[in-house]
């Protein structure tokens, strides 16, 4: 019998075979990619929590260590960047006055907001991704943005053309 969506225990025996077939190599694989004991099983804990929004794809898998590693491999990828993001945001407060330091919320809500901005603007070439920033976030002008990159203003209409699709492609595939 094959599982359906209309037959959701059916899908999550899969999840729970796939659980108990795999988890203890994935903590294993983890482990020597990322040298550390803990991470390791969260980001086994991660990778199976994004399992279970799935479970529908369990049943059909073929290879499913090379499923689950690459969803860690993403995973891995994304906490690396957010780790890049917040590195960032700490260093660029670390000099501002006492009182001008977010509060512990606030940080937290701009580190989020930081990091979907980030995941948003994946994929884009620097250039454009530079462009698209200066416009947004610094409030330029094309001509200024063209002078500060070193290019034409056509070719600063083109970045933002190009930005401005992918965050709307981007935003709705979310």
């Amino acid at each position: 019998m094959s599982p359906s969506p209309s037959n959701p225990s059916l899908l999550y025996s899969d999840v729970h075979a796939l659980y108990s077939d795999h988890h203890v190599w994935l903590v294993s694989w983890l482990r020597r990619r990322l040298r550390d004991t803990d991470n390791a099983a969260d980001m086994a804990h991660d990778t199976f929590l994004y399992v279970l929004g799935k479970p529908e794809q369990v049943a059909h898998l073929r290879e499913p260590r090379a499923w689950l590693s690459s969803i860690a491999k993403g995973l891995l990828i994304d906490r690396f960047r957010r780790q890049q993001v917040e590195r960032a945001y700490l260093d660029a407060i670390a000099n501002l006055p006492e009182q001008d330091v977010p509060s512990p919320q606030e940080r937290l809500i701009l580190l989020q907001t930081l990091t979907r901005i980030d995941a948003l603007l994946d994929g884009l070439r620097p250039r454009v991704r530079t462009a698209f920033l200066l416009s947004r976030l610094e409030g330029l002008g094309y001509q200024a943005i063209a002078g500060r990159l070193g290019v034409s203003v056509s070719s600063v209409e083109k970045y933002m053309a190009t930005a401005i699709r992918h965050c709307f492609l981007a935003r709705n595939s979310l």
